[in-house]
């Protein structure tokens, strides 16, 4: 945060007495755990969640790590207050959660979460530009205890984590595939899945599968941005049962991303099934659409798939439930889980593969008008996997799970397959002409890999398949219609100028002669000097104004500014300027008035750029036991702006 201060002079013709408040009571400490970072709404947030042993007040700070000391968080620091409530019973203890705003692009940021005398350790996090290229990372089904051995999974999965981050460390999300755990309320595996640093300094867009979605463990540590929880989107249409579920959508930088909770298909179930599902992404990309050049959605069972829930029977109706709504909205790309294997699809528009000609592994593609591809990713973690199913003669379209005539040994929509019973992830890079997409190889079939460590067979042979070598690569191309598209690229404007001075021909306020109150009181009122605050800046970061007086002084007398009070107003609207809240004078509500800092004025994050000015009917209540004197006080005025 940047500051800048300057003090503006308070005289006075009588003196005021003292009022120290004293110091609040530190509140029980709480073990702080399971703490995440997660994706907010859009690049400049992010949202932290953690669990808590105590009900207590808690939240968050936050500062550039460059401004900390030894450690140490500047008093400048952000704080951002957090909400929850209290765990399921199997779970324990708390919940909370917090958005991050207002942040800045270039900017490594530091932050802790807890209360003064009780924080968690330092974690820190970077962004980075907030328009153009960037490249995010999927990982399929972690599901930490499946192998029957958390601690093996938990390995496998953090070996994955570290492997795909160290190459590739400039990566800005980390997107799931779903099913974190095994089982959805136990939270010897959540701690597992959340052990691993990298979930504290990269963030993580969540998605529920069908083993997260049986208890409330899920949202309890998996908070998410612009979530619809309404009862269509839950499997059984219960919100308030000991389930998770809900959609959500981001927007991060050029990619619109829409997360569904594809355990909600049944109606039978009491959900709102498929359908609720094509609704939400039809509203959202009919409401958001436009504000992003690439649509991509995330859900955790597969609709196109090589494994053996490739014929489960959702499967088959989501292949005709979804498929034309997705090619109709303009979908670019579908992220799935749930079948342990990886596959990547040919361009299937309405249902059916859009270019019969498109080869199999096709390195680059250009799906036209609804054309949209599926790509299936395998474990991150090693903790399961499923081996690739033969196709039968069900169909070459729609629900069929038949050969492809291009090659027999696929199912029809798949242009690529891979199961080798190794680690890996799924890398996509995003540009503006182009979407490429990536299945990485994160292990080999050493340990940790905790299938095979158990007794699984495995195909990999490291030498000529390593740890960062590529199973399969596509460069997936926009569609541009018949005509040409222009392409410029406009660099960042000048960054603008934020300041604020005060008004008049000095900085003092002569409040007169106090007017004496039936013996109890005396009293003085007048008017702060306006101040005037410019905001030109581009990146229309938050602002705000505040102030603390000093004790008044005449000679060898003094007493306490908390006896100042003041009503803030803005005189002339601007910069998205609010008045901050009224402060009593301590003779009023034994307080400390303006002796501690105090808010005069601020702006929100996106405010309007232009010019405001501010001022306040400052209030001074004296206790007639004062002496007699004519009293000068210094008024502290600071601006802070991110």
């Amino acid at each position: 945060m940047a500051a800048g201060a300057t003090a503006a002079l308070v005289g006075l013709a009588v003196a005021l007495g003292s009022g120290v408040g004293s110091p609040a009571a530190a509140e029980d400490p709480a073990a702080l755990t399971g703490i995440i970072l997660g994706v907010g709404a859009n690049e400049a947030q992010r949202i932290v969640t953690w669990y808590s042993s105590a009900d207590t007040a808690q939240k968050v700070q936050l500062a550039p790590t460059a401004s900390l000391v030894n450690g140490e968080f500047p008093a400048s620091a952000a704080t951002f207050a957090a909400v929850g409530g209290a765990n399921i019973a199997t779970s324990g203890g708390y919940n909370r959660h917090t958005t991050l705003t207002g942040l800045l692009e270039h900017t490594a940021y530091s932050y802790r979460v807890g209360t003064e005398g009780n924080w968690s350790p330092t974690y820190a996090f970077k962004t980075q530009d907030y328009e153009g290229d960037y490249d995010f990372l999927f990982y399929g089904d972690p599901q930490i205890g499946s192998s029957g051995d958390v601690a093996k999974d938990q390995a496998g999965w953090k070996e994955t984590l570290d492997v795909s981050l160290a190459a590739n460390p400039n990566a800005e999300l980390l997107v799931s595939g779903g099913d974190q755990v095994e089982t959805a309320n136990t939270e010897a595996q959540w701690t597992a899945f959340l052990a691993p640093d990298k979930l504290r300094q990269y963030p993580w867009a969540a998605t529920i599968g069908n083993h997260d979605v049986g208890g409330k463990a899920y949202e309890q540590h998996l908070f998410t941005p612009n979530t619809d929880r309404s009862a269509p989107l839950y499997a059984n249409g219960n919100p308030a049962s000991n389930t998770s579920g809900g959609n959500y959508w981001f927007i991060y930088k050029d990619v619109l991303f829409i997360d569904l909770n594809s355990n909600s298909y049944a109606t039978s179930q009491g959900g709102g099934g498929d359908a609720a599902h094509v609704a939400y992404v039809t509203d959202v990309i009919n409401q958001h659409g436009a504000e992003a050049k690439w649509k991509v959605l995330v859900f955790h069972h597969a609709i196109y798939s090589p494994a053996s829930h490739a014929k489960d029977g959702d499967a088959k109706v989501r292949r005709v439930d979804f498929a034309n709504a997705f090619s109709n909205l303009g979908v670019d790309l579908v992220l799935q889980g749930h079948d342990h294997s990886y596959s990547r699809s040919y361009e299937i528009k309405n249902g059916a593969k859009a270019n019969p000609a498109e080869q199999p592994g096709a390195a680059d593609v250009y799906p036209g008008p609804g054309g949209v591809i599926y790509v299936t990713a395998n474990s991150a973690s090693g903790s399961k996997y499923y081996d690739i199913t033969a196709p039968d003669k069900s169909g070459t379209s729609g629900a069929g799970n038949g050969a492809d005539p291009l090659n027999p040994g696929s199912y029809w929509y798949n242009s690529a397959q891979n199961q080798e019973h190794v680690r890996s992830y799924v890398k996509v890079q995003v540009r503006n002409d182009r979407l490429v997409v990536e299945n990485v190889r994160s292990g080999t079939c050493a340990a940790p890999n905790a299938a095979v460590e158990r007794g699984l067979s495995c195909s990999n042979t490291p030498a000529g398949q390593p740890v960062g070598s590529i199973t399969d690569k596509v460069t997936v191309h926009p569609y541009n219609a018949d005509g040409q598209q222009l392409q410029v690229n406009v660099p960042n404007a000048a960054p603008g100028e934020f300041g604020w001075t005060i008004d008049g021909y000095n900085g003092l306020v002569n409040l007169g002669t106090a007017q004496e109150h039936n013996g109890d009181y005396f009293d003085a009122t007048g008017n702060l000097n306006p101040i005037t605050v410019s905001d030109s800046r581009r990146s229309l970061a938050p602002w705000s104004i505040s102030a603390s007086v000093s004790d008044f002084r005449d000679a060898g007398k003094t007493f306490s500014g908390a006896y100042l009070g003041w009503v803030p107003r803005v005189l002339n609207p601007g910069a998205g300027a609010k008045a901050s809240s009224p402060v009593l004078s301590a003779y009023d509500d034994q307080g400390q008035g303006l002796s501690v800092s105090r808010g005069l004025g601020w702006a929100d994050q996106g405010h309007p750029r232009g010019n405001a000015q501010l001022g306040a009917e400052l209030d001074l209540k004296i206790p007639a036991s004062v002496e007699k004197g004519n009293y000068r006080a210094t008024l502290t005025i600071t601006a802070l702006s991110s």
